[in-house]
């Protein structure tokens, strides 16, 4: 009898490769269902699982079995309704199952198969068309993750990385190298003997000192060992940087005495969703988050999501330190630059071209996508139609939407982030 163990590495994970590929085989409708949950969940609460109900019907798969065979002869009680040799039609509807389903007023219903999906899971149905626009690679410095690649044959390495051929091959060659002068002397030795033995098979002595002599080049050539230190040969591994994209994400968020509290919390929300697709989609990024009312400063990310600072309305405060930081920190030869700025559109009125200026010349030129976020159920202020002209100017790497509820906000979300096609 034959045993077939399985000894692929899936930890507790008993049927990790079961599972994805039922995860790909049922991807439209988890999907479909991850979107109805984001719907109707906070966006606090995108980082847990999700609950998925697949309808039983979708999930059927041919099955073969083996039937009763033979002829079968069966006798069926007679009514009024069939005489011998109709056919009975087949009855319109479902048959009566054993399933636990809810009693309705309809003859047809299914049975839903439903499985829990994890974390990271509904993350990736989530953030699979997701992606930073316009990222591209630039040079880096410093990069901290690596690829192993083959580099050749070495002298010296580690046992288990030993090349068998090349080491065969190299003693063979050793082996051929350090014994022909030896072979050389034994064929013309063995060539004498021939001779002597046809010629003067009568010459004893002669015929013995050539056979000592074949015996004692034997002799040589087997001292030499068939395999020496110095024919191991290793495959030889090195490590190669493995470049990625840098990239800087600048959250930008007013929280100025016109954003209310319930404004603020639609701002926030918006900023953990985005801040939790980049920490998942890119592993070099950093996030730089500003805070502004009439002054602006650069807070981590618990200040500025939880701070209570509240104040005046001048937004070109945080546009300046967003320029500044970019030339002090991430000169744009190096870095991939975003920003995502969210506002309830009020601003000083003598403010709102300062910030078009600082934007058209400043910042624009040297950000890969710069996307505006306003947070109001009313008509637009004077900053919403500033910023209007610069995405005339900045087509394909500026973009503003407007948010009136948190319904709004993964819409919103997708239709900034969507991915591009390549052109």
């Amino acid at each position: 009898m034959s045993y077939v163990i399985d000894r692929r590495l899936n930890g507790k994970n008993k049927s990790t490769v079961n599972r994805q590929r039922f995860l790909r085989r049922y991807r439209d409708h988890i999907k479909k269902a991850v979107e109805e949950a984001v719907s109707r969940r906070s966006i606090m609460d995108m980082e847990h699982g999700e609950q998925i109900s697949i309808p039983g019907r979708d999930i059927d798969e041919p099955v073969l079995h083996h039937g009763r065979g033979g002829k079968q002869t069966i006798v069926h009680p007679g009514n009024k309704e069939f005489t011998a040799g109709e056919h009975i039609a087949r009855p319109q509807g479902g048959g009566g199952g054993s399933g636990r389903g809810k009693a309705g007023n309809s003859g047809e219903g299914m049975d839903e198969f439903v499985f829990q999906i994890t974390q990271e899971e509904f993350l990736e149905f989530m953030f699979e068309d997701l992606e930073l626009p316009n990222l591209v690679k630039r040079h880096l410095t410093g990069a901290d993750t690596f690829k192993t690649v083959r580099a050749g044959i070495a002298n010296e390495g580690n046992p288990s990385r030993i090349n068998i051929v090349r080491t065969l091959r190299s003693a063979h060659a050793r082996r051929i190298a350090l014994t022909g002068s030896s072979r050389a002397l034994l064929r013309e030795a063995q060539k004498e003997l021939d001779r002597l033995k046809v010629e003067e098979p009568d010459n004893f002595s002669d015929i013995q000192e050539v056979e000592l002599e074949i015996e004692r080049l034997k002799a040589r050539i087997n001292r030499l060992p068939f395999l020496d230190t110095f024919d191991l040969k290793y495959n030889l591994l090195v490590k190669q940087p493995n470049p990625s994209s840098k990239a800087v994400m600048f959250c930008l968020m007013d929280v100025s005495g016109s954003m209310t509290q319930a404004t603020k919390d639609i701002a926030k929300r918006f900023f953990i969703l985005l801040y939790l697709f980049l920490k998942r989609n890119y592993d070099r990024i950093e996030v730089v988050f500003i805070r502004h009312h009439t002054s602006a400063r650069e807070v981590d990310e618990e200040e500025f999501f939880y701070s209570r600072e509240t104040g005046g309305t001048i937004v070109s405060s945080a546009l300046k330190m967003m320029q500044e930081i970019m030339a002090e920190r991430y000169p744009a030869a190096d870095w991939n630059i975003y920003a995502a700025q969210a506002s309830d559109g009020d601003n000083w009125n003598d403010d709102s071209p300062i910030c078009r200026e600082i934007l058209s010349k400043q910042i624009m030129p040297h950000v890969q996508y710069y996307t505006y976020v306003e947070i109001t159920p009313r008509e637009h202020q004077a900053l919403w139609y500033e910023y209007e002209r610069i995405g005339e100017a900045f087509p394909d790497t500026f973009a503003q939407q407007q948010l009136v509820s948190a319904g709004d906000i993964y819409p919103v979300f997708r239709e900034l982030f969507q991915r591009r096609l390549a052109t």
